[in-house]
């Protein structure tokens, strides 16, 4: 969650309608060049998807995958392909990778953390050529004019409580609004097109094919570990890896594309390249430590309850778990909380007026706050629809909006009560965490290295994943690894202008090796 004012909110009716151009009149061959539509289209969602996914990344590490992207691009045939695609390194803590028509591809520094050499970074960008190429956008809108391309869909956050209505649609899509949820989804026809597309391009690029069948193992085995750390019985959260489904089922089909085929994998190459790579959350958006969410840039903090796991966006915190969902957010605020509580319920449904019984005032820990709670009928369920706002400036506040069964509106009652201000001190105290490349020395283990993993928890499994390494794999003296660290406070030079900007990882390797020289040297680092 960013400082950025949500004065424009990105909705998925809004990115649906950008991308509609490109649907009227005949889809284009997938050999045929981007078309003008196509480009236009492209160009006027490409900046909304840019703020909603944390901006793009600039500095070596984005200009790398943007070289290996075009670079794999050319293997479409697409005419100009080389000029005409824009690869794009998302500021974003979320494993993702889209495209959208018009040549425009999107990957996130979280899933080229993930990465292990760049076979599949070319893997992962080749399947999104594939989707331009083959125009999956167009086909699926052009077959279900209703099918949202940004299909996440209202179901995903609130469908278990609201069903299908279109209250239930609203308010879901209300609850992913700047949680970097939306994505775009495709049919697993479409998924395993793109797959083989991609195999096609790594082989006539020179890179061993079988890296779209590893990457979607790490994929798999990333979403698995994150269903498990949240208490998931299942990995729902719709990112690449659900989003482009199944991705566990879909390696023997990668792999049985890559039969007989070999090639490059660049694996030393592309873990130079990514070295200080910032990883997890930017503690410019705020970061997620456990049930604890703490905002250093904006001075808040706040506790979600026991069993609910936390998803962080550029302009939003998402709350989920079985018993409800729930979104931190801001909006424009004119000093009076009553107003502001009454407005967060009018913008919830156009279909049918969503009203609390009252508003009620209140204090939580000094802060002036505002909350109520209206009950809903949906899609023949009863469900509690609960704002709860806090003021934190005369012109500055955040809401809860909280969605619960029928009665159980204070599942959220610890979590109201716990947002809280902190101090210059305890900001300070929010190290990034960063990717930190070594080499395997001998006499080193899979447990002596995952024990320098900066994490108090499951640092075994943590190593392993992100090493693409199976229960079983050891190390070997002189292998590079992975390992995730924190960085220093000096690290937070900014990668872009504007909003966007964020840490510039490629500068960290240069500051690390500057901080070891101020410590062996007794000078003290200046804060950034």
């Amino acid at each position: 969650m960013s400082r950025t004012k949500l004065k424009l909110i990105i909705t998925t009716a809004a990115l649906s309608l950008s991308l509609s151009g490109c649907v009227g009149g005949p889809i284009p061959d997938s050999s045929a060049p981007i078309t003008q539509s196509e480009a236009q289209a492209g160009a006027e969602a490409h900046p909304e998807l840019l703020a909603e996914f944390g901006g793009a990344m600039t500095g070596s590490q984005a200009v790398y995958v943007e070289q290996v992207g075009k670079n794999i691009a050319v293997q479409s045939g697409l005419g100009n392909a080389r000029d005409s695609f824009t690869v794009s390194l998302l500021n974003s803590p979320v494993n993702n990778a889209f495209a959208i028509p018009g040549g425009y591809i999107y990957t996130t520094r979280q899933l080229v953390a993930l990465m292990n050499n760049e076979a599949e970074l070319a893997g992962v960008l080749g399947h999104e050529v594939g989707h331009v190429a083959a125009r999956h956008s167009q086909r699926r809108q052009a077959a279900a004019q209703r099918n949202n391309l940004l299909g996440a869909a209202g179901a995903i956050l609130s469908g278990i409580l609201l069903g299908n209505s279109g209250l239930g649609q609203q308010l879901g899509q209300t609850l992913m609004q700047g949680s970097q949820l939306l994505t775009l989804k495709f049919s697993r026809t479409q998924e395993l097109e793109a797959d083989t597309l991609g195999v096609r391009y790594l082989n006539q690029a020179g890179y061993d094919p079988h890296a779209m069948a590893t990457v979607l193992q790490s994929l798999a085995a990333q979403n698995a570990l994150d269903a498990r750390l949240q208490g998931r019985d299942n990995a729902t959260i719709p990112e690449w890896a659900s989003t482009h489904p199944d991705p566990a089922s879909r390696v023997a089909t990668a792999n049985a594309s890559a039969q007989g085929m070999s090639g490059v994998t660049n694996r030393d190459t592309f873990l130079t390249r990514i070295d200080g790579l910032l990883y997890g959350d930017d503690p410019k958006q705020g970061v997620i430590e456990g049930r604890e969410f703490i905002h250093p840039e904006l001075r808040f903090a706040f506790t979600a309850p026991q069993g609910f796991f936390m998803v962080n966006g550029t302009r939003a915190v998402t709350v989920n778990g079985q018993s409800g969902k729930a979104q931190l957010s801001m909006g424009q605020y004119n000093g009076n909380l009553n107003t502001y509580v009454q407005a967060v319920f009018a913008g919830l449904s156009d279909q049918q007026q969503v009203t609390p019984s009252s508003i009620q005032r209140t204090s939580v820990n000094g802060l002036p706050a505002a909350y109520g709670t209206a009950r809903v009928a949906s899609g023949g369920n009863q469900v509690d629809v609960t704002v709860f706002a806090y003021e934190f400036a005369s012109d500055r506040a955040y809401h809860f909006l909280a969605i619960t069964p029928a009665g159980q509106a204070s599942t959220f009652n610890g979590m109201f009560s716990s947002m809280r201000r902190i101090t210059a001190q305890q900001a300070g105290n929010i190290i990034p965490r960063v990717i930190d490349v070594i080499t395997v020395r001998s006499g080193d283990t899979v447990a002596s290295l995952a024990s320098r993993m900066a994490y108090s928890d499951n640092q075994v499994e943590r190593f392993r994943v992100l090493n693409g390494l199976g229960a079983n794999d050891g190390v070997i003296a002189g292998q590079k690894v992975k390992i995730v660290v924190r960085g220093s406070r000096c690290s937070t030079f900014r990668s872009g202008k504007g909003k966007g900007g964020r840490i510039a990882p490629a500068a960290f390797s240069i500051m690390r090796r500057l901080l070891r020289r101020c410590s062996r040297w007794s000078i003290r680092c200046l804060p950034c």
